[in-house]
């Protein structure tokens, strides 16, 4: 196949240019190319996208010009760099690594796809902004560098910033700590970013508000040059509405390249068609009427301590999470819960599955999990119960022990639930999962970090299927995946809730998938459901304002 020619749009000069770009792993016949002879260039001041499923060679491309690539990564081609002043144009790929760093984060910042793994656990996320800020300015005062953290967490759309300047990353939902992640990316105000899925724990209006930030910190940038941007992202919609040209990866390969409006309305290329016709598609089965009640819950309430005092013996009232949340999930049927991030949805799952009782969470109300309360259930009977009851975590990569492979992480729920089961047979189930999920046998051996991100969620749904659950919680499930393998896994729902008559509550941001998938939703905000009904009813007569908005931003109204 030929190279696909890519226009130049913004500045004549290019900022960062990919020459021949290939990056393999192993060597002589084991030698497997992920990114091959790839010509790409972005400009001074331009916006390009990088799309394309998972495994396509995205991120590895986004890694290579900070010399991020993963361990045993060959990597040749040319990446050329043009350098502030009269300093020139240097080929990233050819400088030592001290020289490198030199340009991380000060003229390349990268927003990364898992912030949980990308954040330090043991410092606030204030701390880590604060140093990113003294970076760029190392003489101004420790004042100014908090007022400049929370200024950038108060762009980034973060509430209460004075508040969450002091929090550390696990106080914070998943598109919190993305958002405090974009925030550090910009606190030194680098030439070009790299933004690697920067709004995948986003919900929709927040997308749009970061979007819009990011195009606005780039015409301020103007001032000293102007900042360019490569979005890797598998959010279509999120590219027709940003992006300026975009590049379209499959398996290593540029398939097509050009402006984003000409790409997206006049594919060229089979792929590239199949990609921008990939939307979810609605095929739900009626909730019988009598079906019974799997889950339910009864005025559940979290809250969390307070580190604030009102005065030297008093501590501040507790923060509410979530406040009285009440619903009845049947068999069979699809809830689907949405709200912006930081609303309660994931913690409604996490109390809903029992997790929080380790915590300082305070919890209130009642959880009946098959007709038990699963506050009140003895240890033994809860872990016993677990099988009937599985979940699917947002993050991909943190939910998966980096020690086990595969074929350990898929089966410790049957080493647990069904001890019994001979080696083979353990085997078989496996792999007829791995199957349905759309993961090759030879990933059986394989670890956690060679997969993509969306890879590794199909491995956790996987994990999560296996034990043929009555009730499945699926925080985010697609969340990592790109458009074209999220309709596949979304149709496995699907066809498996119909074989086997599954529960399921979808917590989401993307109200596309929700549509898809559920039979009735749930808005929260502020831990509060303000609206709750049939899907298509909601969807096309919303009474609240703020549902409004969210469907709105969605283009679904």
């Amino acid at each position: 196949m030929s190279k696909a020619h890519i226009h130049d749009q913004g500045s004549k000069v290019p900022l960062l240019k990919y020459e021949d770009l290939s990056i393999s792993f192993g060597s002589g016949r084991r030698e497997k190319f992920a990114v091959k002879n790839i010509d790409l260039e972005i400009g001074i001041g331009e916006r390009v996208a990088l799309v394309g499923e998972s495994g396509s060679g995205k991120t590895l491309t986004a890694l290579a010009p900070l010399r991020l690539e993963p361990e045993g990564a060959q990597v040749s081609g040319r990446i050329l760099w043009n350098q502030q002043g009269e300093r020139g144009t240097v080929d990233l790929l050819k400088l030592p690594i001290q020289d490198i760093r030199q340009i991380r984060g000060r003229e390349i910042a990268m927003v990364f796809q898992e912030p949980m793994t990308a954040l330090n656990p043991l410092f606030t996320v204030g701390n880590q902004i604060i140093e990113a800020v003294q970076i760029y300015q190392p003489l101004i005062s420790k004042a100014d560098c908090v007022d400049a953290a929370v200024d950038l967490l108060r762009k980034t759309g973060i509430p209460e910033p004075e508040r969450r300047i002091h929090s550390y990353p696990h106080q914070l939902s998943g598109g919190q700590r993305q958002r405090a992640m974009i925030a550090m990316a910009l606190a030194c105000k680098p030439r070009l970013l790299i933004a690697d899925e920067p709004t995948t724990a986003l919900d929709v209006s927040l997308r749009l508000q970061i979007l819009e930030l990011l195009i606005e910190l780039q015409e301020e940038s103007k001032d000293h040059g102007g900042m360019g941007i490569l979005l890797i992202t598998h959010d279509l919609n999120l590219v027709k509405h940003f992006a300026q040209r975009v590049a379209v990866l499959n398996q290593g390969n540029l398939m097509e390249s050009g402006a984003t409006k000409q790409v997206f309305e006049h594919p060229s290329d089979a792929y590239t068609r199949a990609l921008v016709n990939s939307e979810p598609v609605r095929n739900l089965v009626p909730v019988i009427p009598l079906a019974p009640v799997l889950l339910k819950t009864e005025e559940l309430s979290v809250a969390y301590p307070s580190q604030e005092s009102t005065s030297w013996f008093k501590k501040a009232p507790p923060h509410k999470v979530l406040r009285k949340v009440s619903f009845a999930l049947k068999q069979g049927q699809t809830i689907g819960v949405i709200g912006e991030s930081g609303s309660g949805k994931t913690t409604l799952g996490m109390a809903v599955l029992g997790l929080l009782g380790d915590s300082a969470a305070q919890v209130t109300g009642e959880v009946d999990v098959l007709g038990d309360d699963w506050q009140t259930l003895k240890p033994a009977s809860r872990r016993a119960m677990r099988s009937s009851l599985q979940v699917i975590f947002q993050d991909p990569f943190g939910s998966l022990s980096p020690r086990m492979n595969v074929m350990q992480i898929i089966s410790e729920g049957l080493d647990i639930h069904f001890p019994k089961l001979t080696s083979a047979e353990r085997e078989s189930r496996v792999l007829d999962m791995l199957r349905e999920v759309g993961i090759e046998r030879s990933a059986l051996t394989r670890y956690p970090h060679e997969f993509s991100g969306g890879q590794r969620q199909r491995i956790a749904i996987a994990r999560a299927l296996i034990l043929r659950p009555q009730i499945l919680v699926l925080d985010e499930p697609t969340s990592a995946l790109d458009v074209s393998i999220q309709k596949q896994v979304l149709a496995l729902l699907s066809e498996l809730q119909k074989k086997y008559n599954l529960a399921y509550l979808m917590i989401s941001h993307d109200l596309a998938v929700i549509r898809a998938m559920s039979h009735e939703i749930m808005v929260l905000k502020d831990g509060k459901v303000i609206e709750f009904g049939d899907t298509e009813t909601l969807i096309k007569h919303p009474k609240q304002v703020y549902t409004k908005e969210l469907f709105a931003a969605a283009a679904l109204v």
